[in-house]
């Protein structure tokens, strides 16, 4: 999703599913670094620091946070539109 929508052309039922799908999103992102923070204090605790049990989840994390914003700008773009579909 690197390419700028204009979402002002969408219709309604679009900017919904599109608001759905990012939710939904946002829902996996957070399961995932859950998971990853999970690994890290599972690896911390049996292996103390290692490279796989806490660099990889961190590299993870990063890349999650940084799409996690990216969607949250979005989200922010359609639901400004759902508003002034509305009325």
């Amino acid at each position: 999703m690197t390419d700028a929508k204009d979402y002002s052309k969408l219709t309604m039922e679009e900017l919904l599913l599109a608001e759905k799908k990012i939710k939904k999103n946002e829902t996996m992102t957070a399961v995932i670094t859950g998971i990853a923070v999970g690994i890290i204090v599972y690896g911390v605790v049996k292996n103390g620091f290692g490279f796989i049990y806490v660099f990889l989840p961190l590299i993870l994390i990063y890349f999650n946070y940084k799409n996690s914003q990216k969607q949250k700008e979005i989200l922010k773009q359609i639901q400004t539109e759902i508003e002034v579909k509305k009325g």
